[in-house]
């Protein structure tokens, strides 16, 4: 079992708080849903992945028959930005443990034209009715004690632009990948930290989706600066998460021709890998 780790003071409830709020959807009609994105999850001048890939998360968990996401893959064709989109979801497939939909984000131009910016594939189910025997290899990553960690409050953003997401996010990060805000970046490609959200609220399966997202990228512990877009992303939901903070570590192994990947693990206050994914994202040289 993990270190404790103190949680925020106050404390929001799963359905009573911003991160809920922020992906909530009003449904137009059967697979058409309206929503403002909020300018409270953007980083740089763009509106963050995980939080865009947790509002289609939400449509998909209304327009399918099953309530979780299992595995989630989501293309990223055009940054969002703040405002209103329109998500349409369609069903691909049901089946009695799994179903299969898709869904589009839309948003409009300065000319009126809809322009998508992110698709989606996913399959759904049911977390609580999957058996509890467990046979792995992988291991909780070592992070330190919260109290040894440190979060965005502690230092200068060494990021131009909005980052309002930091204050949304209890994040702490494990001083071993924090090279990069010293201007010592140690070429490692590795990012550690504790992870949950500013109100306290506990995890859920969709904001595990935000989870896998919310770190600072890798690149920076390589060398790198600037904005990290990602092209394409795909999320594993392996279990319904534990009350407490998440752990979260995420490791870059190859860049080339511009690209890398992320991989990510998220572990929950009870030791259990919770969630999986792997990103492939462009960065910006020299």
């Amino acid at each position: 079992m993990p270190e404790a780790a103190s949680a925020p003071a106050v404390r929001a409830m799963i359905g009573d708080s911003e991160f809920d709020r922020d992906t909530a959807l009003t449904r137009r009609e059967p697979g058409v849903y309206d929503i403002d994105l909020s300018a409270g999850w953007t980083i740089i001048s763009a509106v963050n992945g995980g939080y865009l890939l947790a509002v289609l998360g939400r449509a998909l968990a209304d327009a399918l028959p099953h309530p979780d996401p299992f595995t989630i893959s989501a293309h990223y064709l055009t940054a969002s930005q703040p405002g209103p989109a329109v998500v349409r979801t369609d069903l691909v497939r049901t089946g009695r443990t799994l179903s299969t939909g898709q869904a589009s984000l839309f948003q409009y131009d300065a000319e009126g034209n809809e322009v998508e910016r992110i698709r989606v594939l996913a399959s759904y189910g049911d977390l609580d009715s999957l058996p509890d025997d467990v046979r792995t290899s992988a291991k909780p990553p070592a992070i330190p004690p919260l109290e040894q960690c440190f979060g965005p409050q502690d230092g200068p953003s060494p990021v131009p632009g909005s980052s309002a997401i930091t204050d949304r996010l209890f994040l702490k990060l494990d001083p071993s990948t924090l090279g990069w805000a010293l201007g010592q970046p140690s070429g490692k490609g590795e990012m550690r930290a504790w992870f949950g959200l500013a109100d306290g609220r506990d995890a859920d399966p969709l904001s595990l989706l935000l989870a896998v997202d919310a770190l600072p990228p890798t690149a920076f512990e390589i060398g790198l600066s600037g904005w990290v877009p990602t092209v394409e992303l795909t999320v594993h939901v392996r279990c319904r998460p534990a009350p407490g903070p998440l752990r979260v570590s995420i490791t870059t192994r190859n860049l080339a021709g511009g690209f890398l990947e992320e991989d990510a693990e998220v572990w929950d206050s009870a030791d259990r890998l919770v969630a999986q994914s792997r990103q492939l994202a462009r960065v910006r040289l020299g």
